[in-house]
Formats: C-alpha cells, sequence, structure tokens
C-alpha cells in the first residue's frame, strides 16, 4: 500500500522540539515525513538548515527544494505553539491552499489572512488516528474536499476570424502549454467574481464590462493533476478587445484563432481546457441561431455585413449576402436602422444598424448541419444558395514570432 506523505510547517528555529515530535508521530505511523528531515538544526542564517542537508547549498536552493517536497506531499501539518503563523509562511500556505494540498494545524492560527476549514485544528495524535489509526498498513490518504476554480471562454473577431484568449502558463502543471484563464476561487469571492478577478489578473482585461454566461462544471476526478479541483466555465463575447499581456502565473497571453487542433487528438492545451474550449464555442454557435448574441460581437454601430461575417466566423461558413440581409431585415427586434452611414470603404455608403430590442430570434437563424450543405441566408430554407464550406476547421492558428514580439496568427 502506498504510504500517505506529510510535510511540516513552522518556525523550526523556536520550535524544533514541537516539531521533531510531531514529525516522530507520523513517521511511526507509516507516514512518509517529507520536510524537515528529522535531523538537528546544524546552521542558523537566513533559511533553516538541517544536518542532512547540503553544506555548500545556498538558502535560496533550501527554500525552493522545501516547497517542491510540500507541493508534492498528500497533505501539510502547521506546527504552531500559540497560534503563531509569520507573515512569510501565511503567504506559503496561501499557495498550498492554491494547489490544493490538505492542510492541518496543531492550533488555531492567529491573523491567518486565509480560510481554516472546520476540523482542520487537530493534534498529530487525533490526526493519525483520523485517517485510519497508528499501525502502518491502515494508514489511509485524508480526504480532500473538492476545490473551486473558475476558467473563461473569451471569444472575439479579429481581421474577420474567430479568436480565442489563451495563456500560456509559466508554472506546473502543465508549465508552458496553453490555457485558458482561469484560477482558484478565494475567501469570500463567487465564481464570477474570481473569473473577473483571474482574466483581469492574467491578462489584463478589464471583465467588469464583459458579460460572462456560466458554460458548465467540470468534475471528472482525473481533470486536474494536483487534486480533486471542479471549474464552472464562463463564455464571454466581446467585440474589438485589444491585445493582451501574461501576469501571474500565466507567461503569456494572446488571442489565438480557433482551430480543430487545439482539441483534437488529445489537444494541446492543459487540463481539460481543449473540451471546455470546444463546448463554449459550440454554445456560441446556438446562442447565434436563436438569440442576439451575434450583436455582441459587433459595436455600438455595425452594418448589415458586418453582422454577417460574425456568423461566418462563428460558424465556419459562408452565407448568401443577399439572403442575410433580408433575414436579418425581417426579424423583428433584430437591428435598428439608424440615420448614419459608413463612408470609410470603396463603394456605396452602408447603412448603420444599432442592436435592437429583442433577446431571441424567431423564427431562428439556423445554420448547416452537413458539411456542403447549401445556406441561404441561414435559415435552412430553400431558395438562392450559396454551398457552405462547413469544414469545421479555421486555417492558421499559434504563434509566430514578429519583430521581438509574440503574436498569434
Amino acid at each position: 500500500m502506498i504510504r500517505p506523505t506529510v510535510s511540516l510547517v513552522g518556525s523550526f528555529r523556536q520550535h524544533y522540539p514541537e516539531v521533531l515530535k510531531a514529525a516522530r508521530i507520523f513517521a511511526n505511523a507509516g507516514m512518509v515525513v517529507k520536510s524537515p528531515p528529522m535531523s538537528p538544526i546544524t546552521k542558523r542564517g537566513q533559511f533553516v538548515r538541517f544536518a542532512s542537508d547540503p553544506p555548500l547549498s545556498s538558502d535560496h536552493a533550501i527554500q525552493a527544494a522545501t516547497l517542491e517536497k510540500i507541493f508534492s506531499s498528500d497533505f501539510v501539518y502547521v506546527v504552531n505553539p500559540g497560534g503563531y503563523i509569520g507573515r512569510t509562511t501565511a503567504y506559503e500556505l496561501g499557495r498550498i491552499h492554491e494547489r490544493g494540498v490538505a492542510v492541518f494545524y496543531a492550533e488555531p492560527p492567529e491573523d491567518l489572512p486565509i480560510d481554516v476549514p472546520e476540523g482542520t485544528v487537530v493534534s498529530p495524535d487525533d490526526l493519525v488516528n483520523a485517517i485510519g489509526g497508528t499501525r502502518p498498513a491502515s494508514v489511509r490518504r485524508p480526504r480532500v474536499a473538492a476545490l473551486p476554480t473558475a476558467d473563461i471562454v473569451i471569444f472575439t473577431i479579429r481581421s474577420g476570424r474567430l479568436h480565442v484568449l489563451l495563456i500560456k502558463r509559466g508554472t506546473d502543471p502543465f508549465r508552458g502549454k496553453l490555457a485558458l484563464p482561469g484560477g482558484f476561487v478565494r475567501p469570500g469571492e463567487s465564481l464570477e467574481d474570481t473569473a473577473m478577478r483571474e482574466l483581469k489578473e492574467e491578462t489584463g482585461l478589464d471583465a467588469s464590462s464583459i458579460p460572462l454566461r456560466q458554460l458548465h462544471t467540470y468534475s471528472h476526478p482525473q481533470r486536474d493533476p494536483r487534486g480533486r479541483i471542479v471549474t464552472t466555465a464562463f463564455l464571454a463575447i466581446a467585440p474589438n478587445l485589444p491585445e493582451v499581456t501574461g501576469a501571474t502565473d500565466a507567461y503569456r497571453a494572446d488571442w489565438i484563432e480557433i482551430e480543430e487542433s487545439l482539441w483534437s487528438r488529445g489537444g494541446s492545451l492543459a487540463f481539460d481546457h481543449g473540451l471546455i474550449m470546444q463546448n463554449g464555442l459550440e454554445r456560441a454557435r446556438q446562442l447565434l441561431e436563436r438569440t442576439t448574441s451575434a450583436v455582441d460581437f459587433c459595436g455600438k454601430l455595425f452594418t448589415i455585413s458586418d453582422l454577417r461575417e460574425v456568423y461566418e466566423a462563428v460558424w465556419d461558413i459562408k452565407l448568401n449576402p443577399q439572403n442575410f440581409q433580408r433575414k436579418v431585415r425581417k426579424t423583428t427586434g433584430f437591428v435598428v436602422k439608424t440615420d448614419k452611414k459608413r463612408t470609410s470603404r470603396p463603394g456605396a455608403p452602408a447603412e448603420l444598424f444599432s442592436r435592437g430590442p429583442a433577446t431571441f430570434l424567431y423564427p431562428p437563424m439556423m445554420r448547416p448541419r452537413r458539411r456542403g450543405r447549401t445556406v441561404p441566408g441561414g435559415e435552412g430554407s430553400e431558395g438562392e444558395s450559396t454551398s457552405a464550406a462547413t469544414t469545421g476547421r479555421v486555417p492558421g492558428s499559434g504563434w509566430k514570432e514578429d519583430a521581438d514580439k509574440r503574436v498569434p496568427r
């Protein structure tokens, strides 16, 4: 049977006898004690050194190695006589919580800026008994409640192509892979609050003006290698969104053109984000059929051609311009004609429209369901038509070098 691993956290200089006592209790119960090694402190400095530490290792290297031990453990035990936890330790505990590692405390912490769930303040002996007794063969891994996260699928149209916002992860797991922006729910936050905060922190976008729709909750037990993590995905649609920048745990953030390779054949995205993005794309396509959500991709004023380009980009098809315009004009409340015209482009001035009062489309703008099907204005009726290029794929995607800046192509 695999033995659970435990890392100890606390003020080792001040409370080393208590640390050593807890380590011995866990070791005698058959657990693997990763931090600290059960040997006396041999040198005092900026970071605690133990006899088993390499003598020439830097404080930074020892600290980094200790954190890796902590993050790879089944649970963490905080040895804090009197409830004291230093500011630096509190910050690291916040990181531990975000990794989904179970944390237990010897005494109730004082002024700790993170949640301390009920039932996590226990003595080493009580914790050993709670997880399976004192015999090594019966020790079981502690049960950890699922941690909630929020992820965002945000679409915009750039140069007539549908793009999704992706980050390049700067931390493990999946360091260097593309992922949707998102993160763990903090104490006092709603899922929507978390989605907006993460979007701001990881991309620099102000999400307060971008409507979010709940897409789905994903809860497969193996979806995240860090543990039991359940995510709620949100869908956002917005026009003319600016360039973005990476921050926090996002090495880069960029608009990536949608293509099937992002989710097919195992996908190139971290976690199950390929599935989430594919579901978000299908939801966006459905919204364009039966609601006025296509206008969300447009500015305050737009032409019928602008609106048609939205449908063509999201559905990945070509529509007959005349039939599409007739369909839009006949749909009550879809768009409202203004007294303005666009004269900046060659040809006759184009009429400008604004969003209408309707929310749902009746009859709906149904998209084709089969490759090569004719598409008369998108409504699926017989009559004038063009051939639909329903390939399910938009050419071009990924990252390229442009001067000294990485940009999506």
